[in-house]
């Protein structure tokens, strides 16, 4: 007995095409980076905003510039401790000894070493958010290739269908339904490939300008901090 064609997706599925079978192997594999990458970057991100509160925690309690300093030594690494020593050293190279406790007061910085000064800050947090950013690429790619590529698979899958067709000589509704529905199997999984990919990538890139806006908005309070203290 000839066995009829298949009435649920895991059949459909098991007795697609080769070509339809390597579309959704390769949709499987991008499903499995994008949500590998979505875990990383939570993880990362939640890493991040908890090191930056109690960063700010921190500067918010020190009352000068070297009691910042002594309190930023003892935390965690973090995008904003790194952009604070940064420019906490470049001012100590400048001005020797400045920041040691008890140190009579020195004379502030030149025009051209307070440029100087930003352009530092602005390289570590470009580097910061370069680090922040890395991943986030591979969602935008699987967010926008997989729809394309089950799109490639249901066309193929059609292809196939119509040309079974031909070579039946059947144009009855049954011969041809399973057919397009095999084919649509990839369009279906291209979407759902797609769509977790790119509200996870809109989310990551929200939640990066958002560090980035706050390590600019640090680096202005910081040559904001050496002005009040006449180190400017």
């Amino acid at each position: 007995m000839t066995p009829g064609p298949p009435t649920s997706v895991l059949g459909m599925i098991l007795g697609a095409t080769i070509a339809t079978k390597i579309v959704l192997l390769l949709l499987a594999f991008g499903s499995v980076m994008s949500w590998w990458l979505v875990f990383m970057k939570w993880r990362q991100f939640r890493h991040v905003r908890a090191e930056g509160d109690r960063f700010l925690e921190q500067m918010e309690r020190a009352q000068r510039l070297e009691d910042a300093y002594k309190a930023i030594l003892a935390l965690p690494e973090s995008p904003y401790g790194r952009v604070f020593r940064q420019g906490v050293n470049f001012f100590s190279e400048l001005r020797p000894g400045a920041l040691r406790e008890g140190a009579p007061p020195s004379a502030g910085l030149s025009l051209t070493q307070l440029e100087a000064l930003r352009l530092v800050l602005e390289k570590e947090e470009a580097e910061e958010r370069d680090e922040l950013a890395s991943g986030l690429t591979g969602l935008a790619v699987v967010g926008s290739v997989s729809p394309l590529l089950g799109l490639m698979g249901t066309v193929i899958g059609v292809m196939n269908a119509f040309l079974g067709i031909t070579a039946a000589g059947s144009t009855n509704i049954g011969a041809v339904a399973p057919g397009v529905a095999e084919a649509l199997i990839t369009t279906v999984a291209g979407l759902a490939v797609a769509i977790p990919a790119v509200i996870a990538y809109n989310y990551f890139v929200a939640q990066l300008n958002l560090v980035t806006g706050e390590l600019e908005g640090f680096s202005s309070e910081f040559i904001g901090t050496l002005a009040r203290e006449g180190r400017v």
